[in-house]
């Protein structure tokens, strides 16, 4: 196992403080034949691999696992949309050749998007999608649901392409346990 900044100084720099990533990098390469490694989210839930071929996918911060080495990865401005939607201002683009697993807090369901499709979904529940795939954040209801019921922004995706959703929300799953917990005095 060799520990690196992937990309340099500065290119770890960046995924990290703008992507939500880690700074350093871990490489396993097996040294006498075959060789195996495993690896776990932090939370609890899916996994899953997408063999790129010169495409390029968007991945939310915290959900990136793993990739091969051949693929490059980057931050890209995602605009003040997603700040809204709670993935901050950069996604994580994966880009180039080889496999790339990601995480999910819960189950990944995968949808593939017809041209011109839309899907809404909740903000929370976004983990990665295909650069084809226009993406938007607005409200769901009127201001009065956007203020007070805590569900006031969706994310409007249009196809072409494919989108990964997770089941759980970890803002919800916080807002369930944090009163919960004792407190001291």
């Amino acid at each position: 196992m060799v520990t690196k900044a992937k990309g340099g100084i500065f290119g770890a720099l960046k995924r990290s403080v703008l992507g939500g990533e880690s700074f350093f990098m871990n490489t396993f390469v097996a040294q006498e034949g075959k060789g195996q490694v495993t690896f776990a989210p932090p939370m609890p839930g899916d996994i899953h691999f997408k063999e790129l071929s010169g495409e390029t996918l968007f991945i939310q911060s915290g959900s990136f696992l793993a990739s091969a080495k051949s693929v490059e990865l980057d931050t890209k401005w995602g605009g003040a949309k997603t700040f809204f939607s709670r993935e901050g201002l950069f996604l994580l683009r994966a880009q180039g050749f080889g496999p790339v697993f990601f995480s999910s807090y819960g189950a990944i369901h995968q949808l593939n998007l017809e041209p011109g499709e839309t899907y809404i979904v909740d903000t929370g529940h976004m983990v990665a999608f295909d650069e084809g795939v226009d993406y938007k954040v607005r409200k769901a209801g009127n201001l009065k649901s956007f203020f007070f019921s805590g569900e006031g922004l969706v994310c409007e995706l249009t196809g072409p392409g494919t989108i990964y959703i997770q089941t759980r929300s970890e803002d919800s799953f916080l807002s369930w346990l944090l009163p919960k917990i004792p407190r001291k005095g």
